[in-house]
């Protein structure tokens, strides 16, 4: 695997809209580069015999049945939020 610039760091670095210095550069393209390598020593495995899967365990649709169950008393509830009104959270208005 080739190894990763700083000049590439740099520019995904950009691309995700983060502030990143020269110095912070060099050690995220050595750090990535660790990375990569370890990652690159699965292609080591030897897989011929192994079927391909998703899961380890073969699960379909767990599904499990809708109760309905109580929930928490309006008091209990109200007792959580920083402020009510009329037994109703109040948030700040969102919209001018």
């Amino acid at each position: 695997m080739s190894e990763i610039s700083k000049e590439q760091v740099l520019h995904v670095a950009h691309l995700a809209r983060l502030e990143m210095s020269e110095k912070e550069a060099e050690n995220f393209s050595s750090q990535l580069a660790d990375i990569i390598a370890m990652a690159d020593t699965l292609n080591e495995l030897n897989t011929d015999n192994i079927e391909p899967t998703s899961h380890v365990f073969a699960q379909k649709n767990v599904m499990r049945e809708d109760k309905k169950v109580e929930g928490l008393p309006l008091e209990d509830v109200l007792k959580n939020v920083p402020e009510e009104e009329d037994g109703q959270i109040k948030v700040p208005s969102i919209i001018d």
